[in-house]
């Protein structure tokens, strides 16, 4: 199944990092949150990734035209001009990387690769993580038979929650998963005939076309009320650097 991952906004929140490269290149680790997202799939068996681009785009281009170089070593014969890539263990991806403009929309760059769909696929945004299965989505979207599926999550609270009995502090959790409430996570489950919804460029997919869905009854969520994150700010990028430095990241599904 293939999956597509918006890649080609401007990142303005994250300016700090985004003046050089775009928001999904932004390293957790060694590695772009980018590459993250992708393994998450990998890690379920959905290695075919579609990936519009705008900002930046030669930025996503060259780092995947590099990758493969430099994940593994390498002989220079400098003498003769000569470099010899050493076999490494690669990912075994398809990544096809889509220039969509730089102005369009969410929604727009969806049907700007459509010709390179075949079928029910896969969608997230290029800046958001999880411990979640991704073929459980799956199972679930064919069981209701509608066109739409969202990833239903919690997001995690700012700041500690406290439980109070008077005066006494009965309960302390340091900034847990928010204990009511539900958005839109991504790791979206999609139909080809969501993007009949999409009139043009200049539309964001989470505006019009899923409210339209949700209001004809095609749009269904899969609650996932485990680890999620998105990567919004400086803080959230440090939050999740801290994570993957501590050895315990939860969207690290993959071995």
């Amino acid at each position: 199944m293939q999956t597509i991952i918006l890649a080609g906004g401007y990142g303005s929140r994250l300016s700090e990092e985004t003046v050089d490269k775009p928001k999904p290149m932004i390293e957790i680790g060694v590695n772009p949150i980018l590459w993250h997202i992708q393994k998450i799939y990998a890690a379920y068996g959905h290695t075919d990734f579609i990936i519009p681009l705008g900002y930046k785009a030669d930025y996503i281009k060259r780092w995947y035209a590099e990758y493969a170089s430099y994940a593994s070593d390498m002989t220079v014969r400098l003498g003769r001009g000569i470099v010899e890539r050493q076999e490494a263990e690669l990912e075994d991806w398809t990544v096809r990387l889509i220039d969509t403009g730089l102005e369009t929309g969410t929604g727009g760059r969806m049907l700007r690769v459509r010709e390179h769909l075949d079928g029910t696929f896969l969608m997230t945004f290029g800046d958001g993580v999880a411990d979640i299965d991704i073929n459980a989505t799956i199972a679930f979207h064919k069981a209701h038979g509608k066109l739409a599926t969202l990833t239903a999550v919690r997001p995690p609270a700012r700041f500690g929650h406290v439980e109070l009995e008077g005066e006494r502090v009965s309960e302390f959790s340091e900034k847990p998963q928010a204990g009511e409430g539900w958005i839109n996570g991504g790791f979206f489950v999609l139909e080809p005939g969501v993007l009949d919804y999409i009139d043009g460029d200049d539309v964001y997919f989470q505006r019009g076309p899923l409210e339209r869905l949700a209001e004809e009854g095609q749009l269904m969520a899969y609650r996932h009320d485990s680890f999620w994150q998105c990567m919004d700010t400086m803080r959230d990028k440090l939050l999740l650097q801290d994570l993957w430095d501590s050895g315990k990241a939860p969207w690290k599904v993959w071995d």
